[in-house]
């Protein structure tokens, strides 16, 4: 087991902690650590039947219970739990509906909320419709309308019958489990009896094309061959979708500052490399790319090696629509000669591909000296925070620390030969709650 000592020369420090608990991601040390409730919002669901009745579900990040303050002259609030609602009765008038929400370390955050009960039915009724750009046939309904305090949407899709409710001015979603065009119904609600109706005929849609640059590659450039990444400095190219009969349509497509390859109406296409001068992959383990469809129930990927005239292919079916798929063949599945490739063939069906990171790669050659287990050493100073590299004046462990806080000198750090790092906490470790604490670890508050 290698050791660490000396190693944290950071401003903050972050691994150490104030007490041990048991299982650090269910302890209630753990939780404590959470801060005030955020991003409150309530639905204000009224019945529209004259009664004025109002059925309020408070929500928020972090909130565990709600203290609502219904702004009219009912003296006791209502006290619910997170996902519970209670109803109340308004007279026709304006209110501001105040809620504080608590979390569990009893942190409490306050908002007050506008609320207009009208025995008027809705009137100028706006309704927008929408695909959501990020998910692939789900729709967003937007309603507003004077007088209007809730809407129901029923989204037209056989089975389902249930509305979707939102407050007038936002949003309510539906993802519809196919594409295909829908009718869907919008019911404005207000405290009258009556209500008003919105209906139209609309087309949910799969979004055209990733929102997210593909996974960042974490293999050691050393052994790597890489085709297509910019993560990589990548080989020579001779020809990027030859003329070989194809009706594959190639172009760039960036997000986030990361190019991939666009294919559309994506049947078949070639990677030339260099003919003079083939590529040897024989010393590789595996071929990666990344992958991204809406529509495409394959991608195969072929090597071929002119220079003997072999070739072989893997088809990997395709289950997963509308996110990033990453793929990693071994080059055993290929029973070809790959000392001299000169061509990479893709191939699917007919529709519209994103293609991202084509390389391949083998397991590290030479470990890096960092590869392993590591964890603290069990003696003073083996931790530190400072301003500098070398310079720990901030804070130290003392030998009584190596007791007091053992669990955190069990704590194992995992540095894999790939590149890739986990950390292993165990059962227990130590957590830092409470208080700010200042550079000398002084105002630290012990739960």
């Amino acid at each position: 087991m290698k050791t660490f000592k000396y190693i944290l020369s950071v401003v903050l420090f972050v691994a150490a902690v104030i007490s041990c608990t048991e299982d650090e991601f269910g302890s209630d040390a753990f939780v404590s650590t959470a801060v005030a409730p955020a991003n409150i919002t309530a639905l204000f669901d009224v019945t529209p039947d004259n009664s004025g009745l109002v059925t309020i579900t408070p929500n928020s990040e972090a909130g565990i219970s709600y203290t609502i303050v219904f702004g009219d002259e009912t003296a006791e609030p209502a006290i619910v739990k997170q996902g519970e609602s209670v109803q109340h009765t308004y007279a026709e008038a304006s209110y501001e509906v105040k809620m504080v929400a608590k979390g569990i370390t009893g942190l409490t955050t306050e908002v007050v909320l506008p609320l207009e009960v009208s025995f008027k039915a809705p009137e100028n009724l706006v309704v927008e419709i929408t695909n959501d750009e990020a998910t692939s046939n789900k729709v967003n309904v937007m309603a507003t309308a004077d007088y209007g305090i809730s809407y129901d949407v029923y989204f037209g899709e056989e089975g389902n019958d249930e509305p979707v409710t939102a407050n007038i001015g936002e949003t309510a979603s539906y993802t519809y489990a196919e594409s295909g065009i829908y009718t869907i119904r919008v019911v404005a609600k207000s405290a009258a009896i009556v209500t008003t109706e919105y209906t139209e005929d609309f087309e949910a849609s799969k979004i055209a094309a990733p929102i997210v640059k593909a996974p960042v590659p974490g293999k050691f450039e050393v052994d790597v061959v890489s085709i297509y990444s910019d993560a990589y400095t990548d080989i020579t190219i001779s020809e990027w979708n030859p003329d070989w009969a194809q009706t594959t349509v190639l172009s760039d497509f960036v997000i986030d500052g990361d190019t991939s390859l666009k294919y559309d109406f994506f049947n078949y296409t070639g990677i030339v490399t260099d003919y003079e001068n083939p590529t040897d992959l024989s010393t590789m383990e595996y071929v990666h790319f990344d992958y991204w469809t809406n529509e495409a129930t394959n991608v195969g990927f072929k090597m071929v090696n002119t220079v003997l005239g072999e070739e072989a292919e893997v088809i990997t079916d395709n289950t997963t629509f509308g996110e990033w798929v990453s793929i990693d063949i071994p080059m055993s599945e290929f029973s070809m000669d790959l000392t001299a490739v000169t061509q990479l063939v893709l191939s699917s069906t007919g529709v519209t591909v994103f293609i991202d990171n084509i390389y391949f790669w083998k397991e590290p050659s030479e470990q890096s000296p960092l590869a392993g287990i590591w964890m603290f050493a069990p003696e003073a100073e083996a931790m530190g925070v400072g301003p500098a590299v070398g310079d720990y004046g901030w804070w130290q462990n003392s030998l009584e620390d190596v007791t007091t806080r053992a669990c955190l000198f069990d704590d194992e750090y995992v540095f894999n030969a790939d590149g890739t790092f986990a950390n292993v906490l165990g059962l227990e470790t130590w957590l830092e709650i409470g208080k700010e604490m200042d550079h000398n670890m002084k105002n630290v508050v012990c739960q």
